[in-house]
């Protein structure tokens, strides 16, 4: 290989969002050379997505980062469905029984100052515009802001997590079937004279639906969409009209004023045939999009990239084979389609139009609240919670499953639950109490050990991200 081909980054990730930031921070604390490149010169204020789940929770304690986020924003207990039917959030088997209301940018600026500080380069002003793959890896082009020289960049792999206009996705000629769902949703962020006494507030009428969720600092974000409407998603948000669609959905605007940003989008649910081509993946909205109904979105996401990114450094660095990178696909695909329905059947409910199918709607919704097995399933899987992978036939039943918190036994310095050893990037084996494990537990050959504080019998390895590998009882 020529110096001119040589190189630039083990992994090239396309897009500084939540999901290119998270892989490149979990790629550079395993040691993988990683550079982001982000086609925005600044970055953004946009609070377009602002719930974060359960399970991203998890998923972020595990790097360190909860603790922080939870601290800027407003932690709720429940969700409203219809009417007076609630998915109760509080009840979950998690450290984080409920959803963190929080700007968008809060994470991003975590994960970020996380990334950098493990030796990731960000690329701020670099626009993709092609690449082409060969069997060592993959030349991107790249066109900077302003009036610099085009130049091609090299990466053994590239991960495009550059959104719903995924540049990565159209280079690769990718197919992303699917439909428009919504058009013309406002969004605002807004300060309230007499906010709404149960929060998050929702209601859907004929002319349209209003969502109220408050970020804790004294403003609130404000969804709102009126039957009809069709302007073009750059077009300007006029208040008067967000107004009068909450007045519509609530009987009151709550006072509704200052708003301090606004935007308009479109919602499509779509998603791509598959996650890899060939040293090329996709991640997030550049793989899959769907409604907002739910929050699941950013979340999902996240959830991808903390799939991904250990499976890419163990392949990169020879601790596991090309087809691990297959796994990727083959787990976080059916979630995605998952989330597509969910959030699609959750959509199209709030879009009842007339008194019969709407009183339909309610009364299903009624009937569900008399059924908490059903709402607590919902629950499970909007948290993330109850996600799952699949496993091979005859395997112990908690393969595949997420790993529970585990209190862990005492040491001089080791961690006391088991999102604390996971911060090593590691596998973690856990032992059962009393387990004779040859030595202290530590970390050794890749794999940290650890032996639970309770009294189960069952010996754990639990990957990277969070899930079981193998478990073996007694």
């Amino acid at each position: 290989m020529s110096p001119r081909t040589e190189p630039t980054a083990d992994v090239l990730v396309v897009g500084a969002g939540p999901t290119g930031l998270l892989l490149a921070g979990d790629l550079a604390a395993s040691g993988v050379r990683v550079t982001v490149l982000e086609k925005r010169a600044q970055e953004s204020n946009l609070t377009r997505a602002f719930a974060i789940h359960a399970r991203t929770l998890e998923v972020l304690d595990a790097r360190g980062l909860a603790e922080q986020l939870i601290a800027t924003g407003t932690f709720l207990g429940r969700l409203r469905l219809f009417g007076r039917t609630w998915i109760e959030l509080n009840r979950l088997d998690s450290r984080f029984p409920g959803v963190l209301i929080t700007p968008q940018y809060e994470i991003e600026r975590l994960l970020e100052e996380r990334a950098l500080a493990h030796g990731a380069e960000i690329r701020r002003g670099a626009r993709v515009t092609g690449l082409r793959q060969d069997a060592e890896g993959v030349d991107v082009d790249v066109e900077p802001a302003g009036d610099g020289a085009s130049a091609t960049v090299r990466g053994r792999y590239v991960v495009g997590a550059d959104g719903v206009h995924s540049a990565v996705r159209t280079a690769l000629g990718m197919p992303f079937p699917g439909k428009s769902v919504l058009r013309s949703v406002m969004l605002a962020d807004v300060r309230l004279d007499v906010p709404p006494k149960d929060v998050p507030a929702f209601n859907g009428v004929a002319g349209g639906f209003a969502f109220i969720a408050p970020f804790g600092d004294g403003w609130y974000r404000v969804i709102a969409w009126e039957r009809g409407s069709d302007l073009p998603s750059g077009a300007p948000v006029d208040f008067d009209s967000l107004r009068a669609v909450t007045r519509a959905a609530f009987g009151t605007d709550f006072g509704m004023r200052e708003p301090r940003w606004t935007s308009r989008f479109h919602s499509d649910e779509r998603q791509v045939p598959r996650y890899r081509d060939g040293r090329v993946l996709l991640a997030g909205d550049a793989a899959h999009c769907h409604s907002p109904a739910g929050g699941l979105g950013l979340n999902t996401g996240v959830q991808d990239a903390a799939n991904l990114g250990w499976k890419l450094a163990a392949v990169l660095q020879q601790r596991g084979d090309d087809r691990l990178l297959d796994s990727y696909h083959d787990e976080r695909h059916p979630v995605g389609t998952a989330v597509l329905r969910l959030s699609g059947a959750i959509v199209r409910s709030v879009l009842a139009a007339t008194p019969v199918t709407r009183g339909l709607r309610n009364a299903l919704a009624g009937a569900v609240a008399l059924a908490p097995f059903a709402l607590d399933r919902a629950a499970l899987f909007i948290s993330g919670v109850g996600i799952h992978y699949p496993a091979p036939p005859g395997a112990h039943p908690l393969v595949g499953r997420r790993a529970p918190d585990l209190p862990l036994a005492e040491t001089a310095d080791g961690p006391d639950r088991l999102y604390e050893a996971l911060r090593a990037g590691t596998y973690v084996r856990v032992l059962p109490r009393g387990a004779d494990a040859g030595k202290a537990d530590g970390k050794e050959g890749g794999v940290t050990t650890v032996t639970r504080a309770d009294a189960a019998p069952t010996t754990l390895l639990v990957r990277p991200d969070g899930y079981v590998e193998r478990a073996t009882d007694g």
